[in-house]
């Protein structure tokens, strides 16, 4: 039982930060398929590769899950990040799970939803890492459509961008984050992961995701 939820948070946020899951690069900002130019870049699906960590994650997942009044009978990732850990999750919690295409394959079956019939039961979506929220909803669109029912996403990662939460808000999806971007930023500053100059960019940048532009290196004096 979580004895208390923001020290899980610091815990799963140092985990990602020891992998180097997350890179600063407020320099070299990364393009996200939204569009939006960012000075931080997370790769969830390095997780895999360090099992110790990784076990943490997922044992994170297990326990906040009660906490938030969870229900459910199939466990579903999103292709391709969401999988090793929508896996992962429902082998130890010895639950059925399926997982979601990001689109209908032109051959065979032409689904979506693939592993088993979710025609009526309560599904819970897990997902590395929600931007926008976009590619989350669209999976949670095909679950409903095959029949599911389904009320909550659990993500790893998350920015806490607005429009995210507006879009679950409005497609009545309660979203959790595992490691808010926010406690990421504290424990980064506390691993000395994180300069003041490039805390300060981190936090214009969540402001206004959309409106934020890179600046570029002061040239040095010649």
């Amino acid at each position: 039982m979580i004895n208390s939820l923001n020290a899980l948070q610091a815990d799963v946020a140092r985990v990602l930060l020891e992998i180097d899951a997350v890179i600063f690069t407020p320099r070299a900002p990364v393009t996200f398929k939204s569009g939006i130019q960012s000075p931080v870049y997370v790769d969830n699906r390095r997780l895999p590769f360090w099992p110790a960590q990784w076990h943490i994650v997922i044992d994170a997942l297990q326990q906040v899950i009660p906490w938030h009044g969870i229900t459910f009978e199939v466990i579903a990732g999103i292709e391709a990040a969401g999988i090793p850990h929508s896996a992962a999750l429902a082998y130890a919690l010895k639950t059925p799970s399926v997982f979601v295409r990001k689109q209908a394959k032109e051959h065979g079956t032409r689904r979506r939803i693939e592993g088993g019939d979710v025609a009526g039961k309560h599904v819970l979506l897990i997902e590395d890492m929600v931007t926008t929220g976009g590619s989350s909803l669209s999976g949670v669109e095909a679950l409903r459509e095959a029949g599911a029912v389904v009320k909550d996403c659990l993500c790893i990662t998350g920015y806490g961008f607005k429009e995210a939460a507006q879009a679950f808000e409005a497609a009545q999806v309660r979203l959790h984050v595992l490691a808010p971007f926010a406690t990421i930023i504290v424990e980064a500053c506390k691993m000395g992961r994180c300069a003041e100059d490039e805390l300060e960019i981190l936090e214009t940048w969540t402001r206004d995701p959309h409106g934020w532009t890179p600046t570029s290196p002061e040239t040095p004096n010649s």
